[in-house]
């Protein structure tokens, strides 16, 4: 059973840049093969800001109110124990990050990167895989990665050249490396999906891997990636021969059409992205203009429990984070795709933030209940570009904690635990890349593991410590494998 329910309305406070405008100047910045407002395939290019912002800005440098030009600023309980510089093999973004033992796997828009984590402090690159396709997001489960390819290519090989869309014989969809040798990945399958992949959710079987490809953006001119595509699509990757990986479904997630979208609002068509809480046979998507908490007790036919919107206050669901016992539900919202200033006074504070469900009810009666929002206290340049993005939880014993990417918002560190006040306890940034032009920048992913914080930030790959009493608890969880869209039961 769905119902269709919204947080209080609350008024209207429109920044500088309404979401129409952000998807335009997206589009400005990517290929026609993106189904997504985040950046695409290829360095967004700088925008023009006014002269009184650029003003603002160096006047704020000035004043110490923000950190200068590429200028490191933490609070006192985060120390910055490494950084090592953006790969030069690798020129695209960087994208998201998984775990598995003493590697970090960081996806990136031409490929992915392994990093040797054994010794945080010394972090070393194990081997590059150049294979662009677009987003790069990653993810991992015994010998298997799973690499999104959202950019329409020539074929599925890693020697592949972009090609429109609006081709019949482009393909994007998922990519499956055997990792049984970390330091030398094998491509040994490639899977076609209805308009690519541009995120991806691993639901482990013993058996088989099963992956919720997330896309959306459809065009009557995109012969694979057809309107109204309101669902997403449900690979199956065997584990004991990868190389039958094969679409299972296209499940329909949204059959009477999901939110039809306004000048603020993204209209849903499809899903951006899905967390999975297989212990809980949960999952909570992210769908672009309504946030969807699933029944997954059978993996390979994910099923709608509840269904809500926030039109006044969300532009763009973009991800999903479940608390410790499942009881809450983080969802982001992607204000300005990811490429405009959403940190600033003007503002506010509600929009491109994160919204706090709690889950009410039981069953199939089970609900989806706002509590409140929560958006970094930091004012940013209009320089930079800064809104919520990917994050996980810090597994604090009896306290929901969260450390978050905010691209050049740097990384926030928040307590959620009283849903209702919700506040940040520790940060780290970088100063704007760009005093003058608002440029593209900053963390895309920061996500806790095994004691230390790993971020894939444009700059580079960065790792953290946060040392205070509320965290401390979390370093006697040891983890040997981490999807943050596969949510594990910290133990």
């Amino acid at each position: 059973m769905t119902s269709l329910h919204s947080p209080p309305t609350r008024r209207r406070r429109l920044g500088a840049f309404t979401f129409a405008a952000a998807l335009l100047a997206t589009a400005c910045l990517t290929g026609p093969a993106l189904a997504a407002p985040d950046p695409g395939d290829g360095e967004p290019g700088a925008g023009d800001v006014s002269r009184a912002e650029r003003a603002d800005t160096l006047a704020a440098i000035e004043s110490g109110a923000i950190p200068g030009v590429n200028e490191i600023a933490h609070s006192a309980n985060v120390t910055p124990v490494a950084g090592v510089p953006h790969s030069a093999a690798l020129a695209g973004l960087n994208s998201d990050l998984a775990f598995q033992g003493d590697y970090a796997f960081a996806g990136n828009y031409d490929g992915f990167v392994v990093y040797d984590i054994s010794r945080p402090s010394s972090p070393e690159i194990v081997t590059q895989v150049l294979c662009p396709g677009g987003q790069g997001d990653v993810a991992v489960s015994g010998d298997l990665l799973i690499l999104s390819v959202d950019s329409s290519r020539s074929d599925d090989s890693c020697r592949s050249s972009s090609l429109p869309a609006t081709e019949k014989e482009a393909w994007e969809g998922i990519r499956v490396f055997d990792i049984s040798d970390v330091r030398h990945p094998e491509y040994v399958a490639a899977v076609e999906t209805p308009c690519g992949s541009h995120t991806h959710t691993l639901v482990p079987e013993r058996r088989s891997v099963y992956v919720y490809v997330s896309s959306y953006s459809p065009r009557a001119t995109y012969p694979d990636c057809q309107p109204p595509h309101d669902g997403i699509s449900v690979v199956e990757v065997p584990r004991a021969d990868p190389e039958r990986a094969a679409l299972s479904s296209f499940d329909i997630v949204f059959p009477e059409g999901g939110f039809p979208g306004d000048a603020d609002s993204s209209a849903t068509t499809g899903c951006h992205d899905i967390t999975a809480y297989p212990e809980l046979d949960l999952a909570a998507g992210a769908c672009m203009g309504d946030g969807v908490l699933f029944d997954i007790s059978d993996p390979a036919r994910p099923a709608v429990i509840d269904q809500v919107r926030d039109a006044d206050n969300f532009a763009f669901w973009h991800s999903a984070t479940f608390s410790q016992d499942g009881e809450k539900v983080v969802f982001t919202d992607e204000l300005g795709g990811g490429v405009g200033a959403m940190c600033d006074e003007a503002t506010g504070d509600e929009f491109g933030a994160n919204g706090i469900y709690h889950i009410t009810g039981h069953g199939d009666d089970r609900r989806l209940t706002f509590r409140s929002y929560y958006k970094i206290p930091r004012h940013q340049a209009d320089t930079e570009n800064c809104v919520a993005h990917n994050g996980s939880l810090i597994p604090a014993a009896g306290r929901d904690i969260m450390v978050q990417a905010w691209y050049q918002g740097g990384v926030s560190i928040w307590d959620f635990t009283d849903s209702a006040h919700p506040r940040e306890i520790g940060y780290f940034e970088r100063g704007p890349v760009s005093a003058d032009v608002l440029t593209f920048g900053g963390s895309w992913s920061a996500y806790y593991y095994n004691g230390y914080i790993y971020s894939n930030d444009q700059a580079g790959f960065d790792v953290l410590r946060i040392d205070d009493r509320r965290t401390n608890s979390a370093r006697a969880v040891t983890l040997d494998e981490l999807n943050v869209q596969t949510q594990p039961v910290y133990r």
